[in-house]
């Protein structure tokens, strides 16, 4: 199909599900966007062209330094195919994207890396992995380059749905689209997996290095039709930073249920762009408070510095992790200078260089024990007191009267604060803090390595401690307990760390793609499961809504009236059984449910004496139909033939007794009891505690009903299940365990017992990622506490 008319045939589609002729506002709102798809294909037309012309000269240049002629040989098969199927790649992309804006409109669009059309959530090989991490590798760092234009694109095109909120997911110019539209044209086209990384790789040097271009001119057209003409970025980048210090807090669960603070009860989630800027306002921050010694708001600073001598290395042996330099009102000396005053006898104290500690770092994380033949039952967590304190011993090596910049002390600082926040962290199982504590001396050395380490909020260091922490979270429990062996690959990752990590900041790089691989596998694993027990949860509990449904409905008619044994029993058991089934297979606006209810209606009238000749002939006249029905129904249930006819005899005695006048012998008050405690339990009423609520148990179901899908709770002897569906209708929360897999059902009452009795707590309050939590306790410890990083050592 003619990309142009792609929007064309969507309208005329919903046109012709419309009675009414469409609006101008539709009509408009369908020309602004033909307006931006034209934009976006006319250089996605003009683009993938000079992608060829890159490709081919890249692969003259890689043929010249082929080790072999097959590989030469290979390298020109691959251009050859580009070359023969360019128009087929240029007519997929360009469609692919096009088709993008009907799903936009039609709020549909909602794409992620490498899904594809995976709807069965089945595990990817290691080829579509391969190819899967390289193209979202691509879509992030677009999206970290273009992060102004894509906010205010998505701020304009949520405007012109009219305020539909709209991520780079559902924004049909996002760079995630054009990627999984090229990643779908090579799929289309048939090429092997290198000939598709090395597309991969000039795509994204010579074709998605150029998208500003285009998310300019779209966001260009945006404004000149008058969509949100006044925004700007920067004005609300600023305005975000004044609210950054926002804290939410769940006031509506008490302490005593062992949930703390936990944000994500009340905290809308953060999406991508949004917590990015949020970790670089709080960076910023927090070297605002390193800076200038005391409390500075995210809004502003104060007007100078404050600046801090250098810390003796003397001093440095007692520092706990904090910083405590003392200010002075001079700028300091340089890393590696001399300063006056400090040694003994007189002489310069000289200041460690940048080079100095990193290879005083290496030497100790060179000392660290091999912790892959440690296990976890043996394995110590490491404190930053213990760190500092080798350090000190290492640096004395080169000068005992030496002195650590304040610039240093701050890294210094940072990192101590950064590991003393996850040995604190109630989400993550003791030993994988134990694990991940060894890994301290490494990302210290990290980040006097690279300046950016703290500031870059993609940071494959930071990306992976965030992916390590999650990961031990999800899949290892305090017990000691590991799924899918996720213990041992954090293990090996760490230990790969201490033993490999010199000064090339690229090992992390590679160790989040091995480790990121591995975790995906186990995550589509995991929800594979998860979807499973679900589907079959959600069907029990639908028939458990039709039973208690059907159960009511019988109740009303029978509650209040003397009737016989026989007539409850077939009412409360096997007719209820037809009944569940007419409402899950018609409904209860279907013909079929109406003429079973009306039998129940016409059961409970016919066992009435009747007094007056009407109605006596009325009942003659419909009996022997009413008994036809029951036994219908009672057969369509597969219900036991000789157990129908008993029933169907006993009733068709009280029917005669009732023609003739005589009285109905009622069920005994036991016998009735009976029949409708067996009816309710069949049902799946939850039975009433004996104990009533207390006050508190209730105000805590209520909190409960707000949980989220995903919180983790912890139970007696470290076992950690999950809570992954809830049903409000009958207050149920399913439970799965760390591999997905359902473990039981419990009702909000439980949950809210097991909690207040110390048996069960969240572990989980965040969604936010390990780094970004880590940013924030350390500014609100800061901000609580300036002294801590204002004076003290001397």
């Amino acid at each position: 199909m003619p990309i142009e008319d792609l929007l064309r045939n969507h309208t005329q589609i919903m046109h012709s599900r419309q009675t009414t002729p469409q609006s101008n506002a539709e009509l408009q709102l369908i020309a602004r966007l033909k307006s931006c798809q034209k934009l976006v294909v006319d250089f996605s037309e003009e683009q993938i062209r000079y992608f060829f012309q890159a490709l081919s000269e890249c692969v003259a240049e890689r043929s010249q330094s082929a080790a072999s002629n097959a590989e030469q040989t290979a390298l020109f098969e691959v251009e050859r195919n580009f070359r023969h199927h360019l128009s087929d790649l240029e007519h997929h992309l360009c469609g692919s994207l096009a088709e993008g804006f009907v799903k936009f409109k039609q709020g549909e669009l909602n794409t992620h890396p490498a899904t594809g059309d995976d709807s069965n959530l089945s595990l990817l090989g290691n080829e579509e992995l391969e190819e899967a991490i390289a193209i979202s590798s691509v879509a992030r760092r677009c999206d970290t380059r273009h992060v102004e234009l894509l906010w205010l694109l998505n701020k304009r095109f949520s405007a012109l749905l009219g305020d539909v909120p709209v991520t780079d997911a559902s924004n049909p110019v996002s760079p995630i689209q054009f990627c999984e539209a090229f990643r779908k044209a090579l799929a289309a086209i048939q090429v092997d997996l290198k000939a598709k990384l090395l597309a991969v790789e000039v795509f994204e040097r010579h074709f998605m290095v150029k998208l500003d271009v285009v998310l300019t001119q779209v966001n260009d057209y945006l404004v000149a039709e008058g969509i949100l003409p006044q925004l700007n970025f920067h004005q609300q980048s600023a305005n975000a930073g004044a609210a950054a210090t926002t804290t939410y807090q769940t006031d509506f669960l008490p302490d005593s249920a062992g949930l703390g603070q936990s944000p994500s009860f009340g905290q809308p989630p953060m999406d991508q762009e949004s917590s990015f800027e949020h970790q670089s306002n709080l960076m910023k921050a927090i070297r605002e408070i390193q800076s200038y010694g005391g409390v500075v708001s995210m809004e502003g600073q104060p007007s100078s510095p404050v600046s801090y001598d250098p810390v003796p290395l003397a001093n440095l042996a007692g520092f706990n992790g904090q910083y405590t330099a003392q200010p002075t009102s001079f700028n300091g000396a340089a890393s590696g200078g001399a300063v006056a005053g400090g040694a003994a006898g007189g002489r310069p104290m000289t200041v460690f260089t940048n080079q100095q500690l990193v290879g005083a770092l290496q030497s100790m994380q060179e000392q660290i024990i091999n912790i892959r033949q440690a296990t976890a039952d043996i394995l110590q967590p490491l404190n930053v007191s213990q760190i500092t304190q080798q350090l000190t011993e290492e640096l004395s090596k080169e000068s005992s009267d030496g002195a650590v910049n304040a610039d240093d002390m701050h890294i210094i600082e940072l990192v101590g604060m950064l590991f003393d926040y996850m040995l604190s962290d109630d989400c993550l199982p003791d030993n994988v803090k134990a694990l991940l504590s060894y890994l301290h001396t490494p990302y210290l050395k990290m980040a006097f390595l690279d300046a950016e380490f703290f500031e870059q909020s993609e940071h494959p260091a930071r990306l992976l401690l965030n992916n390590l922490a999650e990961a031990g979270v999800r899949w290892v429990s305090n017990d000691g307990s590991s799924q899918f062996d996720i213990y041992e690959k954090i293990k090996t990752t760490v230990s790969r760390v201490l033993e490999e990590f010199k000064d090339d900041v690229r090992l992390f790089a590679e160790l989040l793609v091995d480790f990121s691989s591995y975790t995906k596998k186990v995550l589509r694993r995991q929800e594979l499961m998860e979807k499973r027990a679900m589907e079959k949860v959600h069907g029990e509990e639908k028939l458990r809504e039709v039973k208690v449904r059907v159960n009511n409905e019988v109740r009303k008619r029978t509650d209040g009236k003397e009737l016989p044994s026989a007539l409850l029993l077939l009412l409360l058991q096997p007719w209820s059984d037809y009944l569940a089934f007419i409402l899950l297979r018609y409904g209860d606006q279907s013909d079929s449910w109406s003429r079973a209810m009306k039998v129940v209606d016409d059961i409970i009238w016919s066992v009435t004496p009747k007094s007056s000749p009407d109605d006596r002939a009325r009942q003659l006249e419909m009996q022997d139909e009413l008994l036809d029905q029951m036994e219908a129904g009672l057969e369509t249930i597969g219900y036991d033939q000789g157990k129908t006819k008993k029933l169907v005899d006993a009733i068709s005695r009280v029917q005669r007794n009732a023609i003739t006048k005589r009285s109905v012998e009622p069920a005994s008050a036991p016998m009735r009891q009976k029949l409708e405690a067996m009816a309710a339990k069949k049902a799946g009423k939850a039975e009433q505690s004996a104990e009533p609520m207390s006050e508190e148990e209730a105000r805590l179901v209520e909190s409960l009903k707000m949980i989220e899908f995903g919180t983790w709770f912890e139970f007696e002897h470290g076992r950690r299940l999950k809570v992954a569906w809830y049903n409000s209708k009958t207050s149920h929360y399913m439970l799965v365990d760390q591999t997905g897999k359902k473990v039981g059902m419990k009702t909000g009452l439980e949950l809210a017992r097991e909690m207040l009795a110390r048996k069960a707590r969240v572990i989980i309050g965040s969604t936010k990622p390990f780094f970004e939590r880590a940013l924030e306790n350390i500014f609100e410890t800061m901000q609580a506490d300036p002294n801590k990083i204002s004076g003290g050592v001397h």
